[in-house]
């Protein structure tokens, strides 16, 4: 698929100087914190050392005194509190995190997953009923609530009060809670609005613990949770969520937790064997980053929720046994092993059906049903045919008698608002710009498809059906070097508005050595004869078809990551090519 590369705005070239000067770092690192908003020694300081003092205070968010003397309450007149959270990575760490702080000290707390199959996403009726038949008095609702209108009064009717901690966007009437934390809501002041979920749920204990001055390490413990959230769901690794993933990595190396730790016996990361740095015989460790969330302990976690039940996450992610957490972590990865097998063969099917419908070829959008298909891979299925069909998608199934499943997007195109101009054919809806999930009747499904062909036809641009890549500068061969990619790593965490600097490079040729790898890799050994003598490895995924012009040794133009790779014993630096221009 042909892409289009765009060169960001390039830093001043007087303050770029300033900045290398004051900061005493190479320019191309000085240009690239400019990009990223870095003018001065104060916030170069607070970006690459991030600060937990910086957290901003969690009464500044809507509603969180309300919450906390509502749980006081509960506590004081030992009332049963429930947490309940939705069965994906977001919802079940937040759920852990929020069980896990109270019930250190208070015993009446419990915890409650829907199933995705019968009940749905969501706050469920169900959920409501068990709660009423066990005596609790409390809900407190985590990554989902925020439109649970009709279940909150369901709840009330039962005698039972809602706390909704949740980041989705609300709808335009706000459920009867006794308190709601969404930074999204109108009239909350909280400085950043980007947190997930689960950080929402830790900024809940987070005002617990400062208002009865416990020590911040009685928190702290969680942010390794809090981290894997922010990465699974995609939300901006900016501000607060920076600090917060930052050092919840450095829990997650240093000290994971039995359930974590058992997760990554699957996952092929070798963290303590270390390897010998070529340039200066420096020993290094594996260290785990958020790629490694959101690739290898993300859909790990999620699986139990898409092949069986999120309960079994949560069970995960709060046992402090060893032995425990490796007989649960031993069945989720079946379940993670079972979860690809549904994905791939959906996926070929899904493939299969466009490839033979002229009308869904030339559409502006996806919209497939397959009442057969898995619910717990639509989302993923939906995510792999924008790889081959750049443009807005929705994978959907049978479930609980409804039409349900998942959308995705592409950059620039809000899929959310897309859905919401169709609300009035839903039964249920929600989510983010690029991603939602939705519920409706069959006798609906056409009238849907062809509503939400409209919608997308008429407000998807030409620009927004071809693939991106940003790139942030243009840099030669002879730029790389140990020291420069070293300071390169102290941008991480990487992620949505802090992504891995891509460069490009003109020129390059290979050396003869180019060859493909895997089912439809290149691997190549690349120089830039005209300003560098320098060497390097490079891999480029899914790139095969360009083999036969790039063994011509004709120079060409690449855009891609610097990163580090692992061989016999030793570490290298590696392009990671995101794009190839033989033009």
């Amino acid at each position: 698929m042909k892409k289009r590369w765009v060169l960001k705005k390039q830093a001043d070239t007087v303050e770029v100087e300033r900045l290398s000067k004051e900061l005493k770092v190479n320019k191309i690192i000085a240009a690239l914190l400019i990009q990223r908003g870095i003018h001065n020694s104060e916030q170069a300081e607070s970006f690459f050392n991030p600060d937990l003092k910086a957290l901003h205070d969690p009464f500044l968010m809507k509603d969180m005194n309300i919450a906390i003397e509502r749980i006081e309450r509960a506590i004081n007149n030992n009332e049963k509190i429930l947490v309940f959270g939705d069965y994906d990575v977001d919802g079940t760490t937040a759920v852990a995190v929020v069980l896990s702080f109270f019930k250190k000290f208070y015993s009446e707390i419990d915890y409650y997953i829907p199933d995705r199959y019968d009940e749905g996403y969501g706050i469920s009726i169900k959920g409501i009923d068990f709660a009423a038949e066990n005596n609790f008095k409390l809900i407190i609702s985590v990554d989902c609530g925020i439109k649970a209108v009709d279940k909150v009064a369901y709840a009330k009717s039962k005698n039972i009060d809602f706390i909704i901690c949740d980041h989705h966007r609300p709808g335009d009437e706000l459920p009867a809670a006794v308190a709601i934390l969404d930074p999204k809501q109108n009239g909350c002041n909280y400085p950043f609005k980007e947190l997930s979920g689960c950080g929402v749920g830790f900024k809940l204990i987070h005002a617990y613990a400062k208002k009865y001055k416990m020590d911040f390490e009685s928190i702290e413990q969680y942010l390794d949770l809090v981290a894997i959230s922010i990465a699974s769901d995609i939300v901006e690794i900016t501000g607060e969520n920076r600090i917060l993933t930052y050092f919840g990595l450095k829990r997650i190396n240093l000290s994971p937790r039995p359930g974590i730790e058992a997760i990554l016996t699957y996952t092929g990361v070798t963290r303590k064997p270390k390897a010998v740095n070529e340039y200066h015989d420096t020993v290094f460790a594996r260290e785990l980053n958020v790629n490694d969330l959101v690739f290898m302990i993300g859909p790990r976690l999620n699986a139990s929720g898409r092949i069986e039940h999120g309960k079994s996450t949560v069970e995960l992610l709060i046992c402090n046994d060893p032995g425990c957490a490796k007989t649960i972590g031993e069945a989720i990865n079946v379940n993670n092993i079972e979860r690809r097998t549904f994905d791939s063969s959906i996926t070929l099917n899904a493939l299969s059906i466009i490839e033979n419908d002229s009308e869904l070829m030339n559409a502006s959008s996806t919209v497939l049903f397959n009442p057969d298909w898995h619910k717990g891979v639509v989302g993923i299925v939906a995510s792999r045919l924008i790889e081959k069909y750049y443009r807005p998608t929705i994978v959907l199934t049978e479930s609980n008698g409804l039409v349900s499943g998942s959308a995705r997007s592409v950059k620039d195109f809000d899929i959310y608002n897309a859905i919401d101009s169709c609300s009035d054919l839903l039964e249920h809806f929600g989510g983010h710009k690029y991603a939602a999930g939705l519920s409706l009747k069959i006798e609906n499904l056409d009238v849907f498809k062809k509503r939400f062909e409209e919608v997308v036809k008429s407000t998807l641009t030409e620009k927004m059906l071809t693939p991106e890549i940003e790139i942030d500068m243009q840099i030669n061969f002879s730029d790389i070097n140990d020291p420069f990619f070293h300071e390169l790593l102290q941008f991480a965490p990487f992620g949505p508005g802090n992504l891995s600097p891509i460069f490009v490079t003109r020129g390059v040729v290979d050396n003869g050595s180019a060859k493909h790898v895997g089912s439809n890799h290149l691997k190549l050994f690349l120089s830039q004869p005209q300003s560098s003598t320098k060497y390097f490895q490079g891999i480029a995924f899914q790139q095969g078809e360009h083999l036969s012009a790039i063994a011509q040794k004709v120079p060409f133009d690449l855009c891609y990551h610097i990163e580090e790779n692992q061989w016999n014993g030793k570490i290298y630096l590696q392009l990671n090519i995101k794009d190839i221009n033989l033009d």
